[in-house]
């Protein structure tokens, strides 16, 4: 797979995304949930071809994921932002979430004429 520059910042956005969950260890919500970045990842990219053939339903599944774990901080997280605490991750994490989409959204899979 040639890799353009669109695949590189979903990379480096879902890597970010995952990273600034799991660095709120022990709290295995936000762990587990940087793991399932770091899976929807390995599916979408790797050549492996039971996901590749169902490339369409792993786009779907990384987007679904994304906004899911969106809405589910907009209902539960912390939304007080105090510089240097788990809060503050939240909102990192938001951003590199919000830039994801915008990668994907410009990788989405065209319908077949």
């Amino acid at each position: 797979m040639n890799l353009s520059a669109k695949h590189f910042g979903i990379i480096l956005s879902n890597l970010a995304t995952a990273f600034l969950h799991i660095t709120l260890f022990p709290d295995i919500m936000f762990t587990l949930n940087g793991v399932g970045y770091l899976g929807l990842l390995g599916a979408y990219f790797l050549p492996i071809p039971f996901f590749q053939e169902r490339h369409k339903l792993v786009w779907w599944g990384l987007v679904g994921y994304t906004l899911l774990t969106i809405v589910l901080w907009l209902i539960m997280g912390d939304k007080q932002f105090v510089a240097g605490t788990s809060s503050a991750t939240g909102y990192y994490a938001k951003a590199a979430e919000i830039i994801l989409l915008a990668f994907l959204w410009t990788d989405r899979p065209m319908a077949k004429k």
